[in-house]
């Protein structure tokens, strides 16, 4: 067993834990980043199939323009330089379609070609269009980090954040088809009629609609150019090291423990997982019984089947957009799927390559599962530190989805049927697996607008020298997982200091 010791020791090398290392690592610190696959980035991680190159979470970028919010926070990480992107389609980066309408609704980038590429579809709500966009822009500016502004305040306390995302869109426009226009956003984040806040839709949504980028050659570039970064200022970055234990000692971690017997002594431990998660690596005793029960109890967003098509070369146009399509009226639905039932919604996306830059290599389409389908399997693993084979049920099962959502997407794209040269998949207990999402959630906790405090995790714990970075801390996405990353680091460094020193820098 090796011992050694760090300032600081951040388990997960996804987005958040490098950003948390870079940052520190930065300020002087002796940083250890900890990663249990063997690929870094977590949800930024890609894949390859026949050659062909898949994202596994990253599918597009927003606010990245120049001066925007995460071109000056990347430009601060020193990457911004360094990625190959391409602005997706300014008159309609993503394209909304429904069951039985034959039109494809286009979301623009820019406020005013937002409002003007959609008013030919709805000629009498040019002002619902103009308010919601106002909202949105309100709302967001609630939030001083969502734009790089420093501020002392207490979001979650403003009795305007408890405002309902799907009830509040109805205010502004009784046209149906254009309050679900305005709602289809919520695939973004997984929202729930019922409980999902305004200010969580219009902060994922207003930053896309600011601009829109895809990633060439995959989102993987971020993760290699933070953690080359991080390295350069002395972080020490290792994958294949799975933690399954946190070792507390008078109500302190003091060190954390790897499956391979390495042990990481730190001053200050930083957990880039899912809460859940992180509980089940601290033993009963060290650990208050209420703590434990709320961050084990909390509600997790709905999780993901994806699959993968391999293409013929140069046969399938590159679409400048993702598809969003819905089989439901309402598409606040498509986020509570049925096990076993019918499929209700898709996110298409056709990844861009520098090698074929006008065609689509791949094809990615994501939907919506409830993770009841895979329940009989979840005893089953297969990592990169845990490897082993699912069942045969668990395979017949994929082959079945597979097939269910190739139809569905056949109906909409006729061309591909004769296109397709293998087609492969991932699932809820994919998530689970690589990114340590319990119950394979891939927006992580839901937030609530009735009592945002209910379902708040602070950074910092109740373990004094124990702090939470990631989706779960602040709002998922790449921004909102930024964010998160600057409110963690802040607890150490100050958010005052940092802040202006992110901004002297971008």
């Amino acid at each position: 067993m090796k011992d050694r010791r760090f300032d600081v020791v951040i388990i997960g090398a996804g987005l958040a834990g490098l950003e948390c290392g870079y940052i520190l690592a930065s300020e002087g610190k002796k940083v250890c980043v900890l990663e249990k696959n063997a690929q870094l980035g977590g949800s930024l991680q890609v894949f390859s199939r026949h050659k062909t190159l898949f994202d596994t979470g990253v599918h597009y970028l927003g606010g990245l323009a120049p001066g925007q919010n995460l071109h000056r926070y990347f430009t601060y990480f020193d990457i911004m330089r360094h990625l190959k992107v391409r602005r997706m389609d300014l008159d309609g980066f993503d394209r909304i379609t429904f069951d039985g309408d034959a039109n494809e609704y286009p979301i623009a980038q820019g406020k005013e070609n937002f409002i003007q590429r959609l008013l030919p579809f709805f000629p009498k709500e040019e002002k619902a269009l103009r308010l919601f966009l106002a909202e949105m822009q309100r709302m967001c500016d609630k939030f001083p980090l969502y734009y790089l502004r420093y501020e002392e305040r207490d979001e979650l306390r403003d009795p305007e954040l408890r405002m309902n995302a799907r009830d509040h869109i109805a205010t502004m426009t009784k046209d149906p088809v254009l309050r679900n226009v305005l709602g289809a956003g919520l695939v973004l984040h997984g929202g729930k009629a019922e409980r999902t806040p305004f200010h969580i839709h219009a902060q994922v949504l207003n930053s896309y609609i600011d601009s829109a980028y895809r990633c060439v050659d995959g989102g993987s570039q971020i993760a290699k150019h933070l953690a080359r970064n991080a390295r350069q200022h002395g972080a020490e970055i290792l994958a294949r090291k799975e933690v399954d234990r946190l070792v507390l000692d008078k109500g302190r971690v003091v060190s954390v423990r790897t499956t391979d017997g390495d042990e990481f002594r730190a001053d200050t431990v930083i957990c880039n997982a899912h809460p859940a998660t992180m509980m089940d690596w601290i033993e009963s005793g060290d650990m208050r019984p209420a703590t434990r029960r709320r961050l084990k109890g909390l509600e997790n967003t709905v999780s993901t089947f994806t699959l993968h098509l391999v293409l013929e070369m140069g046969r399938f146009p590159y679409f400048d957009h993702n598809h969003y399509h819905f089989a439901t009226t309402d598409v606040w639905d498509a986020v509570a799927p049925d096990p076993g039932g019918p499929l209700r919604h898709f996110m298409l996306f056709t990844p861009l390559t520098s090698r074929s830059p006008s065609h689509a290599e791949g094809i990615s389409v994501m939907t919506f599962t409830d993770y009841k389908e895979v329940e009989p399997w979840e005893d089953s693993y297969n990592t990169v530190t845990r490897q082993g084979a699912r069942a045969t049920g668990y395979l017949e099962w994929k082959e079945r989805k597979e097939e269910q959502v190739l139809r569905a997407v056949i109906a909409r794209f006729p061309a591909l049927k004769d296109l397709i040269r293998s087609v492969h998949s991932s699932t809820p207990l994919t998530m689970r697996d690589y990114l340590s999402a319990p119950r394979g959630t891939t927006y992580g906790l839901h937030r609530d607008h009735e009592d945002p405090m209910s379902v708040y995790v602070a950074p910092r714990t109740k373990v004094p020298n124990l702090l939470l970075t990631g989706q779960n801390v602040n709002v998922h996405g790449i921004l909102g997982v930024t964010v998160s990353a600057v409110l963690t680091c802040a607890e150490l460094l100050g958010k005052e200091y940092l802040v202006r020193k992110i901004q002297a820098a971008s």
